[in-house]
């Protein structure tokens, strides 16, 4: 489990990123498609033809991505991929409320593309989140 306590920098309370492997783009995207593909289909399922209306596809993305990556940390496609996303501050589950913010800016594709030096997109920056290797 990822530990709590002082930065580098010092910052009380925040997440120490000495102890933790930060999880490469590779495994980050190749878990991200593995869940839009299981969203896809899903939304087969539910809606007759996804080519004229793709909107089900990334409601159910959202939605479910929300709910596992607040409550559990990880989708299918992070378990698979081996990875989890954890709050910066604790390095716990990020909860709903920040996971929905979450999931909603990886919707909108650019904020995931933005990158900082630890490989934390724009969305990860709002929800106070990073991605992880599971030990």
């Amino acid at each position: 489990m990822v530990s709590a306590g002082k930065t580098p920098s010092g910052t009380p309370g925040a997440l120490d990123l000495s102890g933790v492997t930060i999880a490469s783009f590779g495994r980050r995207f190749g878990a991200l498609l593995i869940d839009w593909a299981l969203a896809t289909v899903v939304a087969a399922v539910i809606v007759d033809d996804l080519r004229a209306n793709p909107w089900p596809q990334l409601g159910i993305f959202v939605l479910v991505h929300a709910f596992f990556v607040g409550l559990f940390g990880q989708t299918l496609g992070m378990a698979l991929a081996r990875i989890r996303c954890v709050s910066i501050v604790d390095g716990g589950a990020i909860g709903l409320p920040r996971a929905i913010v979450r999931a909603l800016l990886l919707a909108v594709v650019i904020p995931a593309v933005i990158n900082d030096a630890d490989g934390r997109g724009l969305h990860d920056r709002a929800a106070r989140s990073i991605m992880v290797l599971r030990p």
